[in-house]
């Protein structure tokens, strides 16, 4: 950024920290599209092997459940672990020395974080579409689908590294959080195959909305809860953004 009386715009703010972010990812972005991309794999070929003899339904849910879980580990559990580290290696002293403000910050991690996302969760649809033998039926607010998702669950990966009191805590907490985001509700299993517990729990998980949209602006048909769904993930991604924020403080008196 260039010397200046004044702060830039809200808009250099975002482009320079996410350039920034983007840089430091340049030499180890292979190795977050394999890890990224390694479980949501494993769970359409080892699910998909049983889902094929249960019907369209269920191969539905394995692909945009895998798809979810993908986002998952490209979006929550990988910000809350750069988020960890910026806390406890001294990283945001550097950032309080740039005129930004913290939800710039937020918000560019979380756009470097989805890029470097795209990948994995596109390998994910791809193989799970051969390999299950489905045919998509893509709508265009899959593009708005797809960021949403990926937004409401990097907030909470980024609430989650702001408030852990150590690093192993931090990791401990994600990875349980990630099987239960998973697990709870019909993410990857069809509802009618869950206890009735889990799917009261998951009414309470955003994973739950994100299959939900993601089914169907990939596999159809769009109807009026995908209208519900995009409500409630925009309304998390929201309300944790702000918390975060309001958490996340790097200048200190």
């Amino acid at each position: 950024m260039s010397p200046s009386n004044h702060k830039p715009s809200l808009m250099v703010q975002l482009l320079d920290v996410f350039l920034i972010e983007l840089t430091n990812w340049r030499w180890s972005w292979r190795s977050i599209l394999i890890t990224s991309t390694i479980t949501p794999l494993i769970s359409v070929l080892g699910l998909g092997t049983f889902a094929r003899s249960a019907g369209p339904s269920a191969t539905a849910y394995v692909l945009t459940g895998s798809a979810v879980l993908s986002l998952l580990f490209s979006n929550l559990n990988n910000l809350q672990g750069h988020v960890v580290f910026m806390r406890f290696m001294g990283t945001l002293d550097y950032f309080a020395t740039l005129p930004i403000r913290r939800p710039i910050l937020i918000l560019a991690m979380i756009a470097a974080f989805f890029l470097l996302s795209l990948p994995s969760l596109l390998i994910t649809i791809l193989v799970g579409t051969l390999f299950l033998h489905i045919q998509l039926v893509i709508h265009p607010l899959l593009l708005l689908v797809i960021p949403l998702c990926a937004l409401a669950l990097s907030s909470l990966g980024v609430l989650i590294g702001v408030n852990a009191r150590t690093p192993e805590e931090s990791g401990a907490f994600t990875l349980l959080f990630t099987l239960v985001l998973t697990a709870a509700g019909p993410v990857i299993i069809p509802p009618d195959h869950l206890p009735s517990f889990l799917l009261i729990i998951g009414y309470f998980s955003p994973t739950t909305y994100a299959s939900a949209a993601l089914r169907q602006t990939l596999l159809g048909p769009v109807t009026h809860q995908l209208l519900f769904d995009i409500a409630i993930l925009s309304g998390l991604a929201v309300f944790t953004l702000w918390l975060a924020a309001r958490k996340l403080d790097w200048r200190h008196d």
